[in-house]
């Protein structure tokens, strides 16, 4: 009986101290650093920090993050929910397993090497750089190569969180609708996408935060060139090394806010998924 009691003992007692390393950890790289960055954006005031949101240089920077994710956001979406279909519905395909690698791999490469290839590729002497400069079409340095950076950092998402739920929906009411005569059109938007709209809405989510979050790969292509091809973490950069501290933690609190915003929906979504699930 003496031996059962001390296991017990032993038991409750791990699982307390891993639980306590795990807030230690996360309070030392996460809560302390996040916190730090609040405390200093409103150490003068609400009046300070209102008026470093309305400068000319963030609310272009603001404004410019936005613009990347209303066009990388639809792209990938398009991208990801054909690549789910194809990759779901044509299991035999050849090169099926090569496509899944290329979808991932901005999960396995830099940010700042992502960027690198977009510069050796349009840049002025990259491959195409000759021909664009012919046809005086700028993309490095400016807008377009900012926006196909962000569309690759945040490709996979989408096609992440939908490939699952259509391999786990499977064909069977697919085929039924086929069968009773609707188009692939038909089916597609009466049938697959209102199955899959949970997982959907979890990949935008997360497509729309890595877009808006995105600093190595844009900054490598922007030039980060102060209201003109600076994004809002590129902002905080330079504000920041510009000694416009408070500027600088201003902008990075409206990104912190949106990443708490993307939290809590992701919490939401992950909740409805779950019951979708068990219905």
């Amino acid at each position: 009986m003496t031996g059962s009691k001390n296991q017990s003992k032993k038991g409750g007692l791990a699982p307390k101290i891993l639980i306590g390393i795990a807030i230690l950890y996360l309070a030392l790289v996460l809560y302390i650093p996040a916190a730090n960055v609040f405390v200093h954006a409103f150490d003068k005031g609400i009046e300070p920090f209102l008026s470093n949101l309305t400068k000319p240089d963030f609310l272009h920077a603001a404004w410019l993050t936005v613009l990347l994710a209303l066009v990388s956001v639809p792209v990938n979406t398009v991208f990801g929910l054909c690549a789910a279909w194809a990759l779901t519905r044509n299991n035999n395909f050849p090169g099926r397993a090569f496509i899944l690698s290329i979808i991932d791999l901005p999960f396995s490469i830099s940010p700042v090497v992502a960027g690198l290839m977009i510069v050796l590729l349009y840049g002025r002497n990259g491959w195409l750089g000759p021909w664009l400069n012919e046809h005086d079409i700028k993309i490095v340095f400016a807008f377009p190569a900012m926006v196909l950076a962000t569309a690759f950092v945040s490709m996979p998402f989408v096609a992440r969180e939908v490939i699952p739920v259509l391999e786990e929906l499977g064909h069977d009411q697919e085929e039924a609708a086929s069968t009773l005569g609707a188009k692939d059109w038909q089916i597609f938007w009466r049938v697959t996408l209102p199955n899959v709209r949970w997982g959907l809405l979890y990949g935008l989510l997360l497509t729309n935060a890595r877009a808006m979050g995105e600093f190595g790969a844009v900054s490598v292509v922007s030039g980060n060139i102060a209201g003109k091809t600076q994004s809002l973490p590129l902002f905080v950069e330079d504000a920041y090394k510009q000694y416009q501290t408070e500027a600088a933690y201003s902008a990075a609190v409206i990104l912190g806010l949106l990443a708490l915003v993307t939290l809590v929906l992701k919490d939401i979504l992950e909740k409805r998924t779950t019951i979708k699930e068990v219905e």
